[in-house]
């Protein structure tokens, strides 16, 4: 254990910091805590108390976006950051020049299979991905579901690419978290207007 996991402190919130974070009234988040939808304590003087980890546990289980303020400073993603995640390096070295020409303030890394990209997502704390599914090592799948279950990556934003013939496909991505879809061939201005909704 490392002296910064142990100067780090439990985290606690009101049922008002809790209301405020998820954008709702004080008395929708007392009301999660009394149906049992969220776990929490009362302090000696009668106030609910949730923990960080609790917390975090009832945002994912619902599929909500995760507040900045439940996300260590470490983990806050960078969203004017995006990596291009896809073993066709002709492709990938396209979109990148498509985009650093176009976008040239956005910073921009280069994956070309799995296991490279798990090692980039955790160095670099991307806010935008372009995810191909069908990857060498570990598949886009599952890439995305890691990503979207771990707090630690700070929820970015996830675009999948695919030349997958399959009518399922994009209803499945989207369940597990997935944010955007595209099928190949690609249309490189309809990912740049993605990205410059997202970042304006």
């Amino acid at each position: 254990m490392n002296k910064k996991t142990q100067r780090r402190k439990i985290q606690m919130f009101s049922a008002l910091e809790v209301a405020d974070m998820c954008g709702v009234v004080n008395q929708t988040a007392i009301n999660w805590i009394r149906n049992g939808y969220l776990k929490a304590f009362n302090t000696p003087g009668g106030q609910y108390r949730v923990y960080k980890e609790d917390f975090l546990d009832f945002i994912k289980e619902r599929g909500m976006k995760i507040p900045e303020g439940l996300l260590d400073e470490e983990d806050v993603p960078h969203w004017n950051s995006l990596i291009i995640i896809d073993d066709d390096k002709g492709l990938n070295d396209g979109i990148a020049a498509y985009l650093r020409k176009h976008i040239p303030s956005l910073t921009l890394y280069q994956s070309f299979d799995g296991f490279d990209a798990g090692a980039q997502l955790v160095q670099h704390k991307v806010g935008l991905i372009l995810l191909d599914l069908d990857l060498p090592g570990v598949g886009g799948k599952q890439i995305c579901a890691k990503i979207k279950s771990e707090p630690s990556f700070g929820d970015p934003y996830v675009m999948v690419i695919t030349a997958l013939d399959d009518e399922d496909i994009e209803e499945e991505m989207l369940s597990i978290g997935a944010d955007k879809f595209f099928r190949k061939p690609l249309d490189f201005k309809d990912i740049l207007n993605e990205i410059n909704n997202l970042i304006e």
